[in-house]
């Protein structure tokens, strides 16, 4: 989720002129967040062209945005906590103690009936990705040494209403062609209210632009942080509500949302910090049957080959199971459908460990407070 406040981060920053304004590389930054939005842009051109906004988003389109990126980054942070027996033994009670509340707690609520588990569900999803966008940004102010309270405020209300107005719009013109998780697990809202939200917005958007423009002319540009916020402004407004479409939202929505997030897991895992000062990855073993004098380019395909392949396999076993016994919907990928009978009170709670997982540990595994070494992301 990335939600710190920014002072954390703020603690021995250095002056912008001494480091770069990127988090990972100049490269690796455009390549996760312009460039995935960029993605996404095309596959909604693609999707226009072919016809496709109309309906449900088909398999070819649901396979890498849903399968590979959107259910693959919630495994993603297993490679961040789960496969390092080092954080582990760091702090046991979070780690264990998390996955088991979360499953009494989504027991309970799938005990009380189908519609309130997914309704309750689709919320913490919700403030999980409008709270991952807000950390991008605050990670980027910290990067740059920017503390000045205007600045923070502009921006602030800047990446909250760019996520938080076109949700609103969604609550007010229920119903649409498209929904969260399951139809019906949003709660209807007044159109008043997205009327009343929409000149905060704009106004919101212009001071941004504003303050922006006004930075850069003063030689302290934050690309980072600017794309951050303009490719959260153009994806969440076309696929929520310039395009009444499943296709579209699936696509603007999750690409934004999960490469980036994978992108700063494995840089996080390439540099973990030990004891020792020194960094260890854990793709380790994969690492170590190489030869001595395997090329770099070499040991860094594999590390990315270990990575994604993991994080895939797992989403496509998570996905197997909801399909068979829950949803029924891709069969032509999954096999044909099952009957859990009475175990579905069990088996739907379990399956969604991992997500609820994945949310909850996001408040808690970014802080750079309680995370010291983890988020000096360009250190060599």
């Amino acid at each position: 989720m990335l939600d710190q406040s920014g002072a954390a981060y703020l603690e021995g920053a250095k002056p912008p002129a001494e480091r770069s304004r990127w988090l990972f590389s100049r490269t690796a930054d455009l390549l996760a967040f312009p460039g995935s939005a960029a993605v996404s842009l095309l596959l909604l051109w693609v999707g226009h062209l072919a016809g496709l906004l109309e309906g449900d988003t088909p398999g070819w389109a649901w396979v890498p945005a849903i399968l590979l990126i959107d259910i693959a980054h919630v495994w993603s942070t297993g490679f961040r906590v789960y496969f390092d027996r080092q954080e582990l033994a760091r702090r046991p009670l979070l780690y264990f103690g998390v996955p088991a509340a979360s499953f009494v707690l989504c027991a309970a609520l799938y005990s009380e009936g189908d519609h309130l588990f997914w309704s309750v569900l689709a919320y913490l999803a919700v403030f999980h990705f409008v709270r991952q966008q807000y950390g991008w940004v605050m990670l980027y102010r910290a990067r740059c040494g920017e503390r000045d309270r205007a600045g923070r405020l502009i921006d602030t209300a800047a990446i909250y209403l760019t996520t938080v107005y076109p949700l609103v719009y969604w609550h007010a013109h229920l119903p649409r062609r498209f929904w969260w998780f399951l139809e019906g697990d949003f709660i209807a809202l007044p159109g008043l209210l997205a009327t009343v939200l929409a000149p905060f917005y704009w106004l919101a958007l212009a001071a941004w632009l504003g303050h922006s423009a006004y930075r850069t002319l003063q030689g302290d540009a934050n690309p980072g942080k600017d794309l951050v916020i303009l490719t959260t402004a153009l994806c969440w407004y076309i696929g929520i509500i310039t395009f009444n479409s499943d296709y579209a939202f699936t696509v603007t929505n999750v690409v934004i949302h999960g490469v980036p997030y994978m992108v700063l897991v494995y840089w996080t895992m390439r540099r973990r910090p030990t004891a020792a000062g020194r960094e260890v990855s854990t793709a380790a073993p994969a690492e170590a049957a190489l030869q001595p004098d395997t090329p770099p380019t070499a040991r860094r395909i594999s590390r990315v080959a270990v990575f994604v392949g993991t994080i895939w396999l797992l989403a496509y076993a998570e996905a197997l199971v909801w399909d068979r016994a829950v949803f029924h919907e891709n069969s032509w990928l999954f096999g044909p459908a099952v009957d859990p009978g009475n175990w579905k009170l069990v088996l739907v709670p379990l399956l969604a460990v991992p997500q609820v997982t994945h949310y909850v540990l996001d408040g808690f595994i970014w802080k750079r407070k309680t995370n010291p070494g983890y988020l000096d992301l360009q250190q060599s």
